[in-house]
């Protein structure tokens, strides 16, 4: 947190230059300390930015770290990290020797289209569920560790999100069950 001593601003000897500085002083800083900059707004698909119950901010106590993300299904949520560029998208999970509980990772595209997936250097068994811009699941699939196997999406997706194999088997998710999604904070 930025704080600032502005005693002087009120002062008899304080020009209106100095009393300027003292209101804009602290703003420049909490934008240059990253505060307030951007919302997710920006990184998110136009569509997604227009669909109920996706791109909600989540802020205050609880809320997730940087860069994630919650995925509901009525009472079952995932805390997903948020792969948004195409860098994080082609790392994905790789390397990775374990996953904690209720937690994954949301991938998100521009666009809605039929998406291919691969376990190349992922060590975890993994199911992805395919999600299109209604937030609706179109597909789910099981995937296994270091395959190169391609996993393909049966209708197009804007959305796919992966856990822990048999998540969504365990929960009752199916095709068809709809979601919704919180942006954490970025």
């Amino acid at each position: 947190m930025v704080t600032m001593d502005s005693s002087f601003e009120n002062t008899p000897h304080s020009s209106p230059l100095r009393r300027r500085i003292a209101l804009v002083l602290p703003a420049l800083l909490l934008v240059a300390a990253g505060v307030g900059c951007g919302t997710d707004e920006d990184a998110r698909p136009a569509d997604a930015r227009a669909q109920p119950g996706v791109g909600e901010e989540a802020d205050g106590p609880g809320a997730p770290a940087r860069g994630m993300s919650w995925v509901i299904f009525e009472a079952d949520t995932v805390r997903a990290e948020v792969a948004d560029t195409p860098d994080a998208r082609e790392r994905g999970l790789m390397f990775r020797e374990s996953l904690e509980p209720g937690a994954g990772m949301l991938f998100v595209f521009d666009e809605s289209r039929v998406r291919s997936f691969w376990m190349r250097d992922t060590f975890i068994p993994l199911s992805i569920a395919f999600i299109d811009s209604d937030l609706r699941v179109v597909d789910i699939q099981q995937m296994e560790p270091e395959s190169e196997e391609f996993y393909e999406s049966g209708q197009p997706a804007m959305f796919a999100l992966e856990v822990p194999q048999n998540w969504f088997q365990e929960r009752g998710i199916e095709v068809g069950q709809q979601a919704r999604i919180i942006f954490g904070p970025r």
